[in-house]
């Protein structure tokens, strides 16, 4: 009576696990085993799992279960029943992989180290992931068009800003006063005076599109967020992390004002044109690239929880991999943020030539700034040398990495991966020369700055792809991969 009563209770906490693998096997094989029709002629034996870290499992016999389900320990109940009635039901048929089954009964997994960050299932794990890429996908464009704005020279050509935005000027009144307003900056008097109504239109466009793009993000990103929230898709580290990342979101744009703001004040000198301090651009463009890479990053795993392994020897590689890959993704990273200084000081636009700097390798006013540190971010000259510097490093160091993984026993798609990121680093450099010697053209700068990117995102793919797999799959992985 008393085993029962336990058996009772727990499938009735356990109801939404058992409900999400019966809808998952009507109407297949192993459904019928649970009907009076079916024949059961020998018992099988369920021997000890790797499923997750649990210890055993009653057996099952003539089609009835049985054994003492008093050795459920109460963090891993819901878990083990699941794998109980999975088992049953698939005897004599091969047996798919749990991590691609049902999300919900994730606190087992957990006690392996293994932490599903959506419940629900696969389906809810497919909106969720889609979502994510997407708004990564948005964030990238949101990058592309910050750099079409910057090289168009459109960004100063608002000179107000609302968190909730506004309607753009709707008659030729609007239209006039707002060009009135854009002639007492001193972006207007130094660089653009005498502008035509018609061209302030543009660059007025260009930024006013930048804004309302971005304010779009926040919109399409909060309503599926509240959604799943309410759906209960979303564990609550997964939660915290994307609360995190929306809050970065929403602070882009007052970083985004901050640093237009700059570009609106007074130079310090009448020889100086006017531009937004390369301190608040790099900013900026730095927390951008840090909220696609969140996003990204949280989107992969979302749908690929546990990395592509096939066998030990294939992971032992993988670590091997990224013992090289994080220090290459470190100076991926500084390249890219030295770029943004590159743009702040419109350091492109000076010294057009390649290999050297004019007539030398390095310029002779390089530490002309004081104190000395200020060079490193303020100096054109020394701008420029540096982005030049970590670029290169950043080629040779995936050469590099190529190098190293070619007679590796690794997994194929961290091979390829490899090889995608060299050739996207070549090409990055050829672009970033093609720009500076063709005198930084819309085209080719925007496509330089979606190359760094790109490239990024690489090797975020790269290091999500080594990492170490969780206890339950490496227990199931043969020494060596069986290759058809």
């Amino acid at each position: 009576m008393f085993r029962s009563g336990v058996v009772a209770s727990i499938l009735k906490r356990n109801k939404a696990v058992l409900n999400s693998f019966t809808s998952n096997l009507k109407g297949s094989s192993c459904y019928r085993a649970f009907t009076p029709s079916s024949s059961t002629t020998s018992a099988n034996t369920v021997a000890r799992s790797s499923l997750y870290g649990f210890t055993s499992l009653p057996k099952i016999s003539n089609g009835s279960v049985t054994g003492n389900l008093l050795f459920f320990e109460k963090d891993v109940i819901g878990l083990r029943i699941a794998a109980l009635y999975y088992s049953f039901c698939f005897r004599g048929h091969h047996v798919p992989s749990f991590r691609n089954m049902s999300t919900v009964a994730s606190v087992g997994a957990e006690k392996e180290g293994f932490k599903l960050l959506v419940t629900a299932g696969p389906r809810a794990q497919k909106m969720v992931g889609i979502w994510l890429f997407g708004s990564a996908a948005w964030v990238f464009s949101m990058v592309v068009l910050g750099g079409v704005t910057r090289l168009t020279r459109s960004g100063l050509s608002m000179t107000d800003w609302k968190f909730t935005g506004n309607l753009p000027p709707l008659s030729d009144e609007d239209w006039q006063q707002e060009f009135e307003k854009y002639k007492q900056s001193p972006e207007y008097k130094r660089v653009n005076k005498g502008m035509s109504i018609e061209d302030f239109k543009f660059i007025y466009w260009m930024e006013y599109a930048h804004r309302m793009w971005g304010r779009a993000l926040g919109v399409l990103f909060a309503l599926p967020f509240s959604y799943f929230l309410r759906k209960g898709y979303i564990t609550l580290r997964l939660g915290l992390r994307l609360s995190a990342l929306f809050g970065l979101g929403a602070g882009q744009g007052l970083i985004g004002w901050w640093m237009v703001k700059s570009g609106l004040e007074e130079p310090a000198s009448e020889y100086v044109q006017p531009r937004v301090s390369p301190y608040r651009l790099a900013a900026h463009l730095t927390s951008a690239f840090v909220i696609y890479s969140g996003l990204f990053w949280t989107a992969l795993s979302v749908v690929m929880p546990e990395p592509p392994a096939g066998s030990l020897a294939w992971v032992n590689g993988a670590a091997k991999v990224k013992r090289l890959a994080i220090p290459v993704s470190l100076i991926v990273g500084i390249t890219a943020v030295s770029g943004a200084f590159v743009a702040g000081n419109d350091a492109g636009r000076a010294y057009n030539t390649f290999p050297k700097m004019g007539d030398a390798w390095i310029p002779d006013d390089i530490f002309d700034l004081k104190p000395l540190i200020r060079n490193f971010f303020e100096n054109t000259s020394t701008v420029q040398l540096d982005h030049r510097i970590l670029a290169t490093t950043t080629l040779i160091s995936i050469c590099a990495l190529w190098w190293s993984t070619r007679k590796l026993n690794i997994h194929p798609a961290i091979r390829s991966l490899v090889g995608s990121t060299f050739g996207m680093a070549a090409l990055q450099v050829t672009l970033g020369v093609s720009t500076l010697l063709s005198y930084v053209p819309v085209s080719l700068g925007t496509a330089h700055q979606a190359g760094a990117l790109t490239l990024l995102t690489l090797m975020l793919l790269l290091n999500h792809t080594v990492r170490r797999p969780s206890m339950s799959l490496l227990k199931t992985l043969p020494q060596v991969a069986k290759i058809a």
